[in-house]
């Protein structure tokens, strides 16, 4: 069986019309959703899609939990998808890069790096035949321990229309208190290329970036990509923020787009960098508060069946507040 076709699978095994609400992932499918993340290649189009991003074991337990999976042999592109954020003022990303440093120099941020990250993020749930989608929010916390074992909570934000413009430009994740995973990892159930508490060196930084995927000649892309996956697992120190900071900005070829509020009402700077095949852009937000990297948006630039040009099809933020999870 193909990767594609064990994806399709796993999707189709975890369709809420099946499997019990409060039923998480079993570790086996956990693992195998995570491997074909991290090293398989795209699902074809054709007939089914993921919809929303994150990294590692979260990914595996949002996509299953949630089930966002989409299967139509004739589907169109769907409109009505949340509106990009407002930027103002013009900035280098050096600029970005040298104001994030000096706040991070002021601000006191984690001393030392944690195994435990919390995440709010969001994805579609789309009706091609319909022609219609549904932003469906999610909070999660992972806690693991070197040997592999840990935990993850997932609680089910509010979902709603994204042509609701209220909602669309406003806090966009917020909790509905329904917690819809509840993962208990037993050692070795946890997998991920980097186990060891990370230096703040810049060569430390690139020794987990290149762990986690990064090439020896990285893109901009290639360096978000890579830091994304990390931040999925580990919560840095303001140190380590500045190093990934500084690998953005030696790659080039970001653009920096001023200044904005994130959708949990942050205030943040942006930087836009492009794939290589052109297909989708992630906007990297900094936070103008603390100089940290809090925030990741993804759009689509080659329109496909589902979603036109421009559209946003995910996000993920970090340094999310407790109570924002309860």
């Amino acid at each position: 069986m193909t990767e594609n076709a064990v994806l399709e699978r796993l999707l189709s095994d975890a369709d809420p019309a099946t499997t019990p609400r409060d039923a998480p992932p079993d570790a086996r499918a956990l693992a195998s959703r995570d491997r074909i993340i991290r090293t398989g290649s795209a699902p074809r189009r054709r007939r089914a899609r993921t919809i929303g991003w994150t990294t590692g074991l979260t990914a595996a337990a949002a996509s299953t939990a949630l089930a966002f999976a989409v299967f139509s042999p004739q589907g169109a592109a769907v409109a009505g998808t949340p509106s990009p954020l407002d930027f103002d003022g013009s900035k280098t990303v050096a600029q970005i890069v040298d104001d994030a440093s000096a706040t991070l120099a002021d601000v006191p941020g984690p001393t030392v790096p944690q195994r435990t990250v919390r995440t709010a993020s969001w994805g579609f749930e789309v009706d091609v035949d319909a022609k219609t989608t549904t932003v469906v929010p999610q909070l999660s916390t992972l806690t693991w321990e070197p040997d592999g074992s840990g935990r993850m909570t997932i609680v089910a934000g509010v979902p709603y229309d994204p042509t609701d413009a209220a909602a669309s430009n406003a806090a966009e994740v917020t909790s509905s208190g329904e917690v819809v995973t509840d993962l208990v990892m037993a050692p070795g159930d946890f997998a991920t290329p980097w186990t060891a508490v990370p230096g703040e060196s810049r060569e430390e930084m690139v020794a987990i970036l290149r762990a986690f995927g990064m090439p020896e000649d990285p893109t901009a892309f290639d360096v978000a990509t890579a830091f994304t996956s990390v931040l999925g697992q580990w919560t840095l120190t303001d140190a380590q923020h500045q190093e990934l900071l500084l690998l953005l900005e030696e790659a080039g070829g970001g653009d920096a787009l001023g200044t904005s509020t994130d959708r949990l009402g942050r205030p943040v700077a942006g930087v836009r960098v492009q794939s290589p095949d052109g297909a989708v852009s992630d906007l990297i937000l900094v936070s103008r508060d603390t100089g940290r990297i809090v925030g990741v948006e993804r759009t689509v630039l080659i329109a496909d069946e589902i979603f036109p040009a421009g559209a946003i099809i995910s996000y993920q933020m970090w340094d999310v507040d407790e109570e924002t999870i309860e």
